[in-house]
């Protein structure tokens, strides 16, 4: 009988399809290597798989034992089948701009989750790399698989990514493109298909911030690629070239590919889809590319999926009157945010607001373009008078020590009658576009759009 003996034995000979409607202008074929189809719905059951057998026979992870990890979700996937098989207990450390789901569904594999804030450094005490470090410590006969330093995780792809792409296009491929991630991927199969043929390019998918593109890291939205630092399982040498691509085209590209094609992408997937198409777009009918879809949509149901979450990072846009008509009628060309730091001097913040005849700025960690995820707090007048009138001193500390909590957030496509709404119970609000801050918009603001000659019943209001 044709009958797996575990569901370990499922892992691998993901299929391949042709992207048809999304890449139906272009010369170039894009095809898509479906890792969803693996029992974890993900491409990290590969490299788990790996990581787990080389632990066990080195003897670094002994029967009984506790795999400790820090993961966006999916590699934690990957090692908790392997290790519902194999009797180890597991704790996942993540993010919390990891999606719900995916915390659940680590949970509902028996894994303990720990949720870390996720716009911190490495070497913060709170980052989840050292949490997973210290757990690591505290937690007796305890194995860290590390998918950032281990060598089996590209082994992985090197054995079986590689080798099916090989064979499933009859050697034709001409372009590998995935998301960068720990690397491994990029590297196992880039390692593969050159020893094969060493003129295929292998292209990195990497959302805009992150190290590979030549970011500082700095937090993005985009879940599963991407990194803040440079892990050893990423072989430049094999890279080729790296294609930035944003919050805003990944997300819709992971949504045009679930309505066009029928496939439930998640978010990194649309990273690299993008990615795919831009670098077909200069290619020709002689070309293949091979598009790593890494997971499924599954598990961004709750916000690459979910309108409302998408509208208030400012990545849809409602019909009527929205936000940004109200900054195009108060300034067509919108200034640079205006912010100040948790550091900077209560003194220098007056100054500043009396310079730009402002009332409320917003508090944030890093430089411009801001990551939503950077901006911890808001400092008002208001809040400085009532400070400085019994505490003249306050005027020399530091803003992080009389700030405010962050300001309530709204996006720039969102409508002018839920601005009203939420202003009523803040005095302004920052306003995210494509899942940055763009500009603040108060009451006053508006007031005057709304005492403008505009249609009677402008965002619903009357």
């Amino acid at each position: 009988m044709d009958i797996a003996d575990s569901v370990l034995e499922l892992i691998g000979n993901t299929p391949m399809v042709r992207l048809r409607q999304v890449g139906a202008e272009l010369a170039c074929p894009v095809v898509a290597k479906l890792e969803t189809t693996n029992p974890g719905g993900s491409s990290k059951d590969r490299p788990a798989l790996w990581m787990i057998d080389e632990a066990e026979r080195t003897g670094e992870l002994k029967p009984g034992g506790t795999i400790v990890e820090p993961t966006s979700g999916n590699t934690g996937i990957g090692l908790a089948i392997v290790a519902a098989q194999r009797g180890y207990s597991c704790i996942f450390v993540v993010t919390d701009k990891v999606a719900p789901e995916k915390v659940d569904l680590l949970r509902a594999y028996g894994a303990e989750v720990v949720v870390c804030p996720g716009a911190v450094a490495p070497e913060d005490p709170q980052s989840y790399y050292s949490t997973a470090e210290r757990l690591v410590a505290q937690t007796p006969n305890a194995f860290r698989p590390n998918q950032y330093g281990n060598p089996a995780n590209p082994a992985a792809h090197v054995e079986s990514t590689g080798p099916e792409i090989w064979r499933q296009t009859d050697g034709r491929v001409t372009h590998f493109v995935a998301g960068a991630g720990t690397g491994g991927t990029l590297t196992g199969v880039g390692e593969y298909l050159k020893s094969r043929n060493s003129a295929i390019q292998i292209v990195a998918a990497d959302p805009e911030g992150s190290v590979y593109s030549g970011g500082s890291g700095r937090p993005y939205l985009v879940e599963g690629v991407g990194e803040d630092f440079w892990p050893s399982t990423y072989d430049p040498g094999v890279v080729d070239r790296v294609i930035a691509v944003s919050d805003q085209d990944s997300f819709l590209t992971a949504r045009l590919v679930t309505e066009r094609e029928g496939l439930l992408i998640g978010g990194s997937g649309g990273t690299a889809v993008a990615a795919g198409l831009e670098l077909a777009a200069g290619l020709t009918a002689d070309d293949l590319v091979v598009v790593l879809i890494p997971d499924s949509g599954r598990g961004y149901l709750s916000r690459v999926f979910n309108d409302e979450w998408m509208a208030g990072y400012g990545f849809l846009t409602a019909p009527g009157t929205v936000i940004a008509d109200v900054l195009a009628a108060k300034q067509p060309d919108t200034p640079p945010l205006l912010y100040v730091q948790p550091d900077d001097r209560v003194r220098e913040v007056v100054e500043l607001m009396h310079k730009h005849d402002v009332s409320q700025l917003p508090v944030a960690k890093g430089e411009m373009p801001l990551a939503a995820a950077e901006v911890v707090g808001s400092i008002d007048e208001l809040r400085i008078m009532e400070a400085a009138f019994t505490r003249p001193e306050v005027l020399d500390h530091s803003v992080e020590e009389v700030m405010s909590p962050k300001m309530p957030t709204i996006g720039i496509g969102q409508t002018v009658e839920l601005a009203v709404q939420l202003l009523d119970l803040a005095p302004a609000l920052l306003v995210l576009d494509g899942g940055r801050p763009r500009t603040v918009v108060a009451r006053a603001d508006l007031l005057a759009f709304l005492s403008l000659d505009a249609p009677e019943g402008i965002g619903g209001i009357r």
